[in-house]
C-alpha cells in the first residue's frame, strides 16, 4: 500500500514540528503540508484531498471538531489535543484516533496503523460493486476476517471499537473501528443505524415493539430519538 498523504494541522508551532518529525521517521506517510491557521489548513484540505488529518482541536477561528465536519468525505482526521474530555465527541465524526498531548510516537504509530486499516479496507470495498457485495474483510487480533453480510445480526460501537454479532458465532468480532466508518462500510440497503451505538441488518428484524424496541436475533435493541424518523420512513414502506 503506497503512503498515506497527510496534513498536520495546530495552531502550537512545537507541536506541528514534532508531529512533522513523526510523520517523517513513519514510511507508511508522506506529509503534504502544515498549517497553524485552521482556515488556512481547510482551503488546503479541500484542494489537495489527503487521506489522513492530524488536527489539533482548540484552535482560534475554526476549532478542529468544526474543521473535521467540512472535510471531505475520503479524509479522515487523527484529533491530537491536550484536552480529553474531547475523546467522546471525536468518536462521533469521522476521527479514526484520539492522540492525547504529550503524544508519544508509538501511539502515534498505532493510530497510523489504524489509519492504513481502514483505507485497505475501503480499497477492497471499491473493488467489489454494491450489487455483487456479499461479505466484508474485518481487522481482528491481527488478521483479515471475511465476515458474510447476511451473517450480521448487528454491530455494536464501543468508543474506538466495534463489535460485530453474528448470527453464526455466540461472541462477536471485536476490530479497531468507529460507527461512521461501519456506517460507510456496510450497504445502506442491508443495514441502518438505529442509535448512536447500533446498526443493525434489516433482515434479521423479527419484530417491532410499539416503544421502539427491535428484536434482532437473541437482542432487543433499542431505537433512539434522533433515528426514530429514518426507521419510521423505512417501516412505513412495507405497509
Amino acid at each position: 500500500m503506497r503512503p498515506l498523504r497527510c496534513i498536520v494541522v495546530d495552531d502550537e508551532p512545537l507541536a506541528v514540528k514534532m508531529l512533522e518529525a513523526f510523520v517523517a521517521r513513519t514510511p507508511q506517510l508522506h506529509l503534504v503540508a502544515s498549517f497553524n491557521d485552521p482556515v488556512e489548513a481547510l482551503s488546503a484540505i479541500r484542494s489537495q484531498a489527503p487521506e489522513l488529518v492530524f488536527l489539533d482541536i482548540q484552535m482560534p477561528d475554526l476549532d478542529g471538531m468544526e474543521l473535521s465536519r467540512m472535510l471531505p468525505a475520503d479524509t479522515r482526521v487523527v484529533f491530537t489535543t491536550a484536552f480529553k474530555q474531547y475523546a467522546f465527541e471525536s468518536y462521533e465524526v469521522s476521527a479514526l484516533d484520539f492522540l492525547l498531548k504529550p503524544i508519544r510516537y508509538q501511539k502515534f504509530l498505532e493510530a497510523v496503523q489504524k489509519a492504513q486499516e481502514w483505507f485497505a479496507l475501503k480499497d477492497a470495498a471499491a473493488n467489489q460493486a454494491p450489487s455483487e457485495k456479499t461479505a466484508i474483510f474485518l481487522k481482528v487480533e491481527g488478521v483479515l476476517r471475511k465476515v458474510d453480510l447476511a451473517d450480521i445480526l448487528y454491530v455494536e460501537g464501543m468508543k474506538d471499537y466495534v463489535m460485530f454479532h453474528l448470527s453464526s458465532a455466540r461472541e462477536p468480532l471485536v476490530t479497531h473501528m468507529t460507527m461512521k466508518a461501519v456506517e460507510e462500510l456496510l450497504p445502506p440497503q442491508s443495514f441502518m443505524r438505529i442509535h448512536r451505538s447500533y446498526i443493525v441488518a434489516l433482515s434479521h428484524i423479527s419484530s417491532v415493539s410499539a416503544g421502539g424496541d427491535l428484536k434482532v436475533g437473541p437482542a432487543l435493541l433499542h431505537v433512539s430519538d434522533a433515528y426514530h424518523e429514518a426507521f419510521d420512513a423505512y417501516l412505513a414502506a412495507w405497509r
